[in-house]
């Protein structure tokens, strides 16, 4: 089962990339990335024994943690905008 098809990520993209094609950029990683994450959250809920997945869950919270670093590095003003759109943090 895919939690996300290809049209979800396109507008994934779309809305936070710019375009739907932009998959490179960081804001539009970071998107995806709170996607998966919320998903993976909702299954951990149901199955807390699921450690596999729960590991997998710590890596995604790294890789975005680690995408989010960058952007507050390069970019403070977008990475102030990304966090209030997606409703991370504070």
């Amino acid at each position: 089962m895919a939690i996300l098809t290809s049209e979800k990520k396109a507008s994934i993209f779309a809305e936070f990339g710019g375009k739907a094609t932009n998959t490179g950029s960081i804001e539009g990683q970071v998107a995806l990335l709170t996607e998966r994450i919320a998903h993976i959250s909702g299954h951990l809920k149901a199955n807390h024994k699921d450690h596999s997945t729960q590991r997998g869950l710590m890596q995604l919270v790294g890789q975005r943690k680690r995408l989010l670093v960058y952007l507050q590095k390069h970019n403070l003003t977008g990475y102030r905008a990304l966090i209030e759109k997606l409703g991370l943090r504070k």
